[in-house]
């Protein structure tokens, strides 16, 4: 039974012993042999993440498909059981074991002011709605659209942007606040001096500005404008426009700039952003570049939609009670992050490409093939870093980043057949090119 217990190629990544002590850490081992031991129980789960549109029978069956005689096929009791009997402890652990920045070269790794750069972001899950999840993840108050479909989880990470890789995250009820998450998330030890955070307007707090500083990172965050916005007088101008302000105890370097969009059709979008930095240095952190840097945010929502909307394919999860929720959501975290590292050490021999160019969906369409071959589970003592998964990869690199623009639009709910909200607007993705001033006027209308 245990030559089920494999993740194809990516068992290169997850092996058996990390698996093992997982388990022994979380004492999650089985005390007897069983039909199903604990650690075919984890390789089934995190099988189960990249085939999330199968039933567990049928994960069995391409985790089974390269075996020379057939096993049989765990009764759908029989398999909730083992998962219970595991529960999400050993998860959680290896999920501990395997997170982190992947080893990449200098040229690959994002950094700033010799910081590396790293965003933190929240989303939500929807979960199955079943009475023992809603006890825990209670649906969202209705708004004038009616009640919310499904109960949903609320996940904050921390992504490294050089590579997508997790550094960390927590989940719970959506209940509970992004900032509350993030905070415990940043108290717990997964923001380090060192770091440089990127974080959207929602993370403009002075509670969240100041336990960053506390941890000793730096930060770069974009603040709101509007009327009942965080407060930053201007202190004490800087030769470059900038100014410096307080939040707080925490002495921050304001940059206020104006950005113009031009697609090549002349269409002209412009926009305000006010910046709240802990660089207070503008020949260490140039106004512009700071500006510019802030794009990099935008990899932790490429991030979740690798995981939502390519790993779970907008479904909701499995799970139909809270444990099974949380036992699948690590399970879908750690492959997500299996996956980012076998893609980055596909790149890992050529520092002339960017880990921008590898192709998620590639790697993930790669790893399910191998799961149904059954290959390359076990190294010799040649080591290979690229390995099938990476041959596709390097194969079907995506053309180096452009500057583009695509309007933000509401979208309708998950999985529904209907247009997004607006009927006139532009869906299309234009070709831009961005200018960026620095303005240095501390009242600008929010954009």
């Amino acid at each position: 039974m245990f030559a089920v217990g494999h993740l194809g190629e990516l068992t290169q990544v997850v092996p058996f012993d990390l698996v093992d002590e997982a388990l022994a850490e979380a004492g999650g081992l089985q005390r007897r042999v069983r039909r199903l031991p604990s650690r075919v129980v984890v390789y089934l789960l995190l099988a189960g993440a990249l085939f999330t549109s199968m039933g567990w029978a049928q994960v069995w069956a391409r985790l089974t498909a390269s075996l020379p005689a057939s096993l049989p096929v765990p009764a759908g009791s029989s398999i909730t059981a083992a998962m219970r009997r595991v529960g999400p402890a050993p998860l959680k652990a290896l999920f501990d074991l395997l997170k982190g920045p992947a080893a990449v070269t200098a040229s690959q790794v994002t950094r700033f002011a010799g910081r590396l750069v790293v965003a933190i972001d929240g989303t939500q899950i929807p979960l199955p709605d079943t009475p023992a999840n809603l006890r825990v993840f209670p649906k969202a108050t209705a708004g004038p659209n009616g009640p919310a479909g499904y109960p949903m989880l609320r996940l904050v990470g921390l992504v490294a942007c050089g590579t997508r890789t997790l550094l960390d995250a927590v989940f719970g009820s959506d209940l509970t606040g992004e900032l509350t998450y993030a905070q415990d998330l940043l108290k717990a030890g997964a923001l380090r001096p060192g770091m440089l955070l990127l974080g959207d307007r929602n993370f403009s707090a002075t509670g969240f500005v100041t336990t960053v500083a506390d941890v000793g990172a730096d930060f770069l965050i974009r603040a709101k404008t509007h009327s009942t916005a965080l407060k930053l007088p201007a202190l004490r101008r800087l030769p470059d426009q900038t100014f410096l302000s307080r939040i707080g105890e925490v002495t921050v370097r304001v940059v206020e700039a104006a950005i113009t969009v031009t697609t090549a059709e002349g269409a002209v979008t412009n926009a305000g952003y006010r910046l709240v930095t802990s660089l207070l240095d503008p020949d260490e952190a140039p106004a512009i570049a700071l500006v510019r840097l802030y794009h990099e945010r935008w990899e932790i929502e490429t991030s979740y939609c690798e995981l939502k909307s390519t790993l779970l394919s907008g479904r909701v999860l499995r799970g139909r009670h809270p444990a099974a929720v949380a036992q699948e959501t690590w399970a879908l975290l750690i492959t997500y992050q299996v996956l980012r590292t076998a893609m980055t050490d596909a790149v890992l021999h050529r520092p002339d490409i960017d880990p921008d160019r590898t192709s998620f969906t590639i790697a993930l369409n790669a790893a399910r093939d191998q799961i149904i071959k059954a290959t390359s589970i076990i190294n010799d003592t040649h080591i290979d870093l690229v390995g099938r998964i990476g041959i596709a990869v390097l194969n079907a690199l995506l053309p180096a980043r452009r500057d583009r623009t695509r309007p933000r639009v509401k979208k309708r709910a998950i999985n529904s057949k209907y247009r997004a909200v607006g009927r006139d607007l532009d869906h299309r993705t234009h070709k831009t090119t961005i200018q960026i001033a620095v303005t240095g006027l501390p009242n600008h209308p929010d954009p």
